[in-house]
């Protein structure tokens, strides 16, 4: 396999970057060419592999949920969930108010 060398220019990094409306100084925009082009020719190499026979994967390792199995079970109460609040309105906690309602 041929190994094809990309170079990307300065002026290209500068339009790429205008275009995700990025600042770059000179010598970023030096530093980024070739860092993107050591990108670029990798993935020329990488779309030079034959794939024929590979099936596509979203993951390198199976997956599998270590999480249990979700199961019911008996609550406390809404007596017990609401025998330490600070404040009550029936069965529910009574908190501030942290909004203004649009009338005012």
């Amino acid at each position: 396999m041929a190994r094809q060398d990309v170079e990307l220019k300065v002026e290209e990094v500068h339009h790429v970057a205008r275009l995700a409306r990025l600042e770059l100084t000179a010598e970023e925009a030096q530093s980024y060419a070739g860092q993107l082009s050591s990108v670029l020719t990798y993935v020329h190499q990488l779309a030079a592999l034959n794939t024929t026979h590979v099936l596509p994967t979203a993951h390198a390792r199976p997956v599998c949920n270590v999480l249990r199995e979700d199961e019911t079970r008996p609550g406390c109460g809404a007596e017990a969930a609401l025998s330490r609040a600070p404040a009550r309105q029936g069965d529910f906690f009574r908190v501030p108010k942290v909004l203004d309602s649009p009338e005012g």
